[in-house]
């Protein structure tokens, strides 16, 4: 990691924190750009006026990690990550918002190793519930989303019953309390 880090001042884990870091700030400021109270805290917690912010606002959003500007990041960064760090054995980011200005306080990223979503002879009982309309007739796209990512981790093939009742499952009230 030292010979990257020392080969290129700028090279490319720097790229993806900081790339990561701009993603997180500029999808919560197009969220919000819209609330002048947003804005007015933000301005507050950046030493600006909200004209002044609303400007850097917009121009924060039309920038990229090539082209940020120390202004940009002072206008944002500073005031509304309040930390963030990185395992560097996982490449795991961990982004820590600050309260008065983010709903969400707290974004995780991680490099994480998953199994090959090629075909699988699993999908088949899946494959044949969605080829059965008197089955899966009514079912959302979220909830076959879910079904999809349901895998037996003992060898055995759910048949299309098999997904027909998690489907069930799913939809019952009395497996879920509400917020």
């Amino acid at each position: 990691m030292r010979a990257i880090f020392e080969k290129e001042p700028f090279g490319e884990l720097e790229r993806l924190i900081t790339q990561t870091l701009l993603d997180v700030v500029k999808a919560l400021a197009r969220e919000e750009l819209g609330r002048a109270k947003w804005l007015r805290i933000v301005a507050r917690l950046s030493d600006r006026s909200y004209v002044q912010m609303r400007v850097a606002a917009l121009e924060f959003l039309d920038t990229d990690v090539f082209n940020i500007t120390p202004e940009s990041c002072v206008a944002f960064l500073d005031p509304l990550i309040v930390s963030w760090d990185i395992d560097l054995a996982s490449f795991g980011l961990q982004i820590v918002l600050n309260r008065r200005a983010a709903p969400a306080h707290l974004k995780k990223f991680e490099f994480v190793e998953r199994k090959s979503g090629g075909p699988s002879v699993e999908q088949a009982g899946l494959q044949e519930f969605l080829k059965d309309r008197s089955l899966s007739g009514d079912a959302t796209p979220e909830e076959v989303e879910f079904l999809k990512q349901l895998h037996s981790h003992n060898g055995r093939r759910p048949t299309a019953l098999y997904y027909y009742r998690e489907l069930q499952n799913l939809r019952d009230p009395l497996h879920f309390r509400r917020k």
